[in-house]
């Protein structure tokens, strides 16, 4: 992930029904949600969630894939790594026992 490609993905989250949107799906894991589904749980619009999801997707933070006549949305789990790992790259100038909570939420992620 460059620096661009990680501010697309911040400015895509940095609204309110995007953010919970993405962490909906990112909760739901691989195998997402259709679109009327986050809709529903979500309580908005389904033609207002359109939007926020395509611009998600623009983003690199959502796949969306077609089943019949229903768009399929699960969180690229890859990019979402690759933002994290970003964003903790340089953690402390190499220093990773400063970051000791976050590696120790990542190995228990890894485990689960």
């Amino acid at each position: 992930m460059n620096q661009t490609n990680a501010i697309d993905a911040f400015a895509a989250l940095a609204q309110l029904t995007r953010l919970d949107a993405f962490r909906l799906l990112v909760r739901v894991g691989p195998e997402g949600l259709p679109a009327l589904e986050i809709s529903r749980q979500l309580g908005t619009k389904p033609s207002t969630l359109s939007g926020h999801l395509s611009i998600l997707k623009r983003a690199g933070l959502l796949k969306a894939t077609r089943h019949q006549r229903e768009i399929h949305y699960a969180a690229n789990l890859v990019s979402v790594n690759a933002l994290v790992q970003f964003m903790i790259a340089d953690c402390c100038n190499g220093q990773i026992e400063n970051c000791s909570e976050i590696v120790a939420m990542l190995r228990s992620s890894d485990k689960a």
